[in-house]
């Protein structure tokens, strides 16, 4: 099997049936973070859960770095597929592999050591410091799972296939609910029985992911020489993938900055917060599918040298952004409080109020983070970074800064407008980049017939 080319058909509906795998993917993956949260609110209580919130905008910090960076090197496998440039595919496997292990080793020991540091600058509550801990130092170094799952899932979506790393997903996620409960009520492991159930859960699934990508797919079977990867080959990935990444990063450090805000409010609007972004990103992940989705797409048109299939496609995905935030403003309006109250085993009056709070006012700007990962993920697909990552500048100055003048004037209902902030000043950028981008591309493409 060769793979599926995204470059004929209607835009529309390759663009939905492509995406629906991936959405799916990315429900069982929150999956893990759900699951830990439900299970370790439940079985160990409001601090426990508070720990896992604390430890979140660091874990996002590499999770982040790790998606984008995976994510733009395989940008240049599906530009080189879209081009039916096979030999290049095979070489950007390789490339992909090779700066995929040098990214574990980086991150692992740029990250692990320095756990409890860490945990100590962002503020994190003293009564919840060292279960944070426990958690966090077990997620990073389980990093080798997280980046070659990514990498590996990636890859074949490349190739246009967003069904196969499903499949593995959904059982990984399972076992990770089997692997939490066991870790947590028989073994007593407290929060670390989380982390590892996460950790081994997630290397399954990478396990699994790069075997039958091997097998699946003859175009990917890698011989002696195409390992031979050059120099100016391997800064080509770095040259998407690792902007890519620091973008992700940028925008990352305002999440933290607001993470430090919010821990000076107390344990119980961290655990508020912390349940409402488990909500928040169920709903998240259509937009982040369609997103992955649009990398891809986006990649294979501009290796074929299709702009206006691009400009297509973007009209569709503005369609499917404005449809899914409707949809999403009228569930989260009618049953916010039940669904932030199943992570509890009894419901904290004042957790849920803050939790429901929240939710009702970042739904009402979802459109925006919408078409933030429309075109952004388009952009990255044509190998634009320069944008993005002006665009997680941003988001990273609109979010800190609201988070520090309007927590200090208004509580926790300013830190609950930082984000909206952050998403609109990057939803702008953006669109300006996306336009700017397609007409220098179109102009090029012009000029070389």
């Amino acid at each position: 099997m060769a793979g599926k080319e995204l470059t004929t058909g209607k835009p529309f509906g390759l663009i939905v049936s492509f995406m629906l795998p991936i959405f799916l993917g990315n429900l069982f993956q929150q999956f893990y973070n759900m699951a830990d949260a439900l299970i370790v609110g439940r079985f160990l209580g409001i601090k426990a859960l508070g720990a896992l919130g604390a430890c979140s905008p660091l874990i996002f910090l590499i999770i982040s770095f790790i998606f984008a960076s995976t994510q733009g090197f395989c940008a240049v496998t599906a530009q080189r597929f879209g081009a039916r440039d096979y030999e290049n595919v095979k070489k950007s496997l390789s490339a992909s592999l090779i700066l995929s292990f040098l990214l574990v080793i980086i991150l692992t020991l740029i990250s692990a050591p320095f756990t409890y540091q860490m945990l100590k600058l962002l503020n994190t509550p003293a009564d919840i410091i060292n279960l944070s801990y426990e958690y966090l130092f077990i997620m990073f170094i389980g990093i080798f799972a997280t980046v070659f799952y990514n990498v590996s899932s990636n890859i074949i979506r490349a190739l246009g296939d967003s069904k196969t790393p499903l499949y593995f997903l959904i059982f990984a996620s399972f076992l990770n609910i089997v692997l939490d409960i066991i870790f947590i009520s028989k073994f007593n492991w407290n929060v670390k029985g989380a982390a590892w159930a996460t950790v081994i859960s997630q290397a399954v699934s990478s396990v699994m992911c790069i075997v039958f990508m091997f097998l699946k797919f003859p175009i990917l079977r890698l011989k002696r020489k195409d390992w031979l990867v050059s120099r100016d080959f391997l800064m080509e990935h770095l040259r998407i993938g690792i902007p890519m990444g620091f973008q992700m990063s940028v925008l990352t450090i305002g999440i933290i900055v607001l993470q430090f805000v919010l821990n000076g409010f107390g344990s119980t609007a961290v655990a508020a917060y912390t349940t409402a972004m488990r909500v928040d990103q169920a709903f998240g992940q259509t937009y982040l599918a369609l997103g992955a989705t649009m990398a891809v797409y986006a990649a294979q048109n501009y290796g074929a040298k299709r702009m206006s299939r691009i400009k297509e496609g973007a009209k569709a995905g503005v369609v499917i952004v404005l449809v899914v935030s409707l949809i999403s403003i009228i569930v989260l309006g009618l049953f916010s409080a039940p669904l932030v109250s199943i992570f509890m085993d009894v419901p904290d009056e004042n957790v849920v109020k803050l939790a429901v709070l929240y939710l009702h006012i970042i739904m009402i700007f979802y459109v925006f983070l919408g078409l933030l990962i429309l075109y952004r993920n388009i952009l990255q697909g044509m190998g634009n970074v320069g944008a993005p990552l002006a665009s997680g500048i941003a988001e990273l100055v609109f979010r800190s800064v609201c988070a520090i003048i309007l927590g200090k004037y208004f509580g926790y209902l300013g830190i609950c407008f930082a984000t909206p902030a952050a998403w609109i000043s990057a939803a702008i950028v953006l669109y300006i980049g996306y336009k700017m981008s397609l007409l220098k591309n179109i102009k090029k493409i012009k000029a070389s017939l």
